[in-house]
């Protein structure tokens, strides 16, 4: 039978299309069923339009549904993907802006600090709701979840569902394509362990044939300015550290104390760097809000793209990117076995210096029907620190959103080490309780700010 694969919030474009084409250069998946669902029918309908473009293109069996109505399309479903967004744009837009008036700088704001945990806030009680109708309708289903905040939404669900849960991020091989390129070695033959919790986790082996790489990137950062300048804030927490962390530089520049506490500090470090996002305030909500006035001019493009009808574009269009996604389907429904680094409980302790119950982010292996985390061991002395504290934020912001604890949300934020590095306690308080008036709507379940 042919195998059914949901995505949930179909309407990300970008995230659709690249998964749909990957998940089909598999000969198990090649004639799916791809069920997109998403609340609005505009994007839906140019979902539609894409995934058929991308089938009839590659001469796949595949073919498409879609709904606005996710019960409808979760009966019987292998594999449910999610990509949503609790509030608008225009909602993550306020998510940067309150903070900035209490003085708190923010470059992306969905996955920590003040902005990242109220997303979460906003965003759990409606994957839980997915869960429960995986539960109902598909409960052997496998859930890959791209939304952010990763790690707190994560964890909520698999605290509180039976859900075969996983979250995916591309940090992992983006970075290592990255450093692979740094260290002159290709990056098909670099051997990496990579371990900690999302967007925080740490390179804590880099090797090519055997050797260790880490020589020749710490020679290349200090002394090559173009690989410095690539990716500031960093390469600054490399030369601190001795290990490298996933994620951008802008992105890393709100999970800590150092770099965005003062202007002279913004200036230097996020303003500059030439690699994707260095850190400029509400980077990614400017593309965003950016996307929303254009997307529709960029999906024409992209549907009409001359492309199409030359065979040597055509191939590399229709070739299967490094989103772990598809690999992991194809294994869960009875290919080839694959491993890559997931969001999962510390059950057991994989990593030994990080909470229990917190989310990390290791090596896991996927096969027929199992999702298996890995060991790890005990970070580094010198990086557990700064991530085991915001795995206990994250912790804490978690059991707030299931309990309704407002008093909770507010020390989870005095513990954040961007909050804490520019407001004092009652500038913090201020500050959460202006975030809770501006997501009331969201958050029926807070019924006091008494704290």
């Amino acid at each position: 039978m042919p195998k059914k694969i949901v995505f949930i919030g179909a309407g990300s474009h970008s995230f659709t299309r690249t998964l749909v084409r990957d998940l089909l250069t598999f000969p198990l998946l090649n004639d799916a069923e791809i069920a997109l669902v998403d609340i609005n029918k505009e994007k839906l309908d140019a979902a539609v339009a894409v995934c058929k473009r991308i089938i009839s293109a590659g001469g796949y069996g595949a073919t498409v549904t879609a709904t606005t109505d996710r019960r409808k399309a979760l009966g019987g479903a292998d594999a449910v993907l999610t990509t949503i967004l609790c509030g608008d744009v225009d909602h993550w837009k306020h998510d940067i802006l309150i903070p900035k008036k209490f003085g708190v700088d923010t470059n992306v704001g969905d996955t920590r600090s003040v902005s990242g945990i109220f997303r979460a806030l906003r965003t759990i009680p409606e994957m839980l709701a997915i869960c429960r109708d995986i539960e109902e309708l598909c409960p052997q289903a496998l859930l890959l979840n791209y939304t952010n905040p990763m790690a707190m939404l994560c964890q909520a669900m698999l605290k509180t569902t039976k859900v075969n849960v996983t979250g995916l991020c591309h940090s992992v091989q983006g970075t290592a394509a990255m450093l692979a390129g740094w260290a002159g070695v290709p990056f098909g033959e670099l051997d990496y362990l990579c371990a900690a919790i999302n967007h925080l986790s740490w390179y804590l082996k880099l090797e090519h044939k055997g050797e260790d790489i880490y020589p020749i990137l710490r020679n290349k950062v200090r002394k090559n300015k173009r690989i410095y300048n690539e990716e500031q804030v960093r390469n600054e927490l490399f030369i601190a550290f001795d290990y490298y962390v996933t994620e951008s530089s802008g992105h890393n520049s709100e999970y800590n104390w150092w770099f965005r506490k003062r202007e002279d500090l913004i200036e230097k470090y996020c303003t500059h760097g030439t690699g994707w996002n260095p850190g400029e305030y509400a980077y990614i909500v400017k593309g965003a809000l950016g996307h929303k006035k254009h997307w529709k001019k960029g999906i024409d493009e992209w549907l009409k793209s001359p492309d199409w009808d030359d065979p040597d574009k055509l191939e590399k269009k229709l070739k299967r990117g490094e989103e772990y996604a598809s690999p992991i389907i194809n294994a869960w429904v009875g290919g080839d076995i694959f491993k890559y680094n997931g969001n999962v409980l510390n059950t057991g302790n994989l990593v030994e210096n990080l909470p229990s119950d917190c989310c990390v982010e290791v090596p896991v292996l996927a096969g027929r029907r199992f999702v298996q985390p890995m060991h790890v061991g005990s970070l580094p002395a010198q990086v557990a620190p700064l991530t085991s504290l915001q795995a206990q934020v994250e912790t804490m912001a978690v059991d707030a959103a299931l309990t309704g604890d407002a008093r909770l949300v507010y020390q989870a934020i005095c513990n954040d080490p961007l909050s804490a590095a520019k407001l004092s306690l009652d500038e913090i308080r201020r500050m959460v309780k202006a975030m809770f008036r501006k997501n009331k709507n969201f958050l029926p379940t807070f019924t006091s700010l008494d704290f």
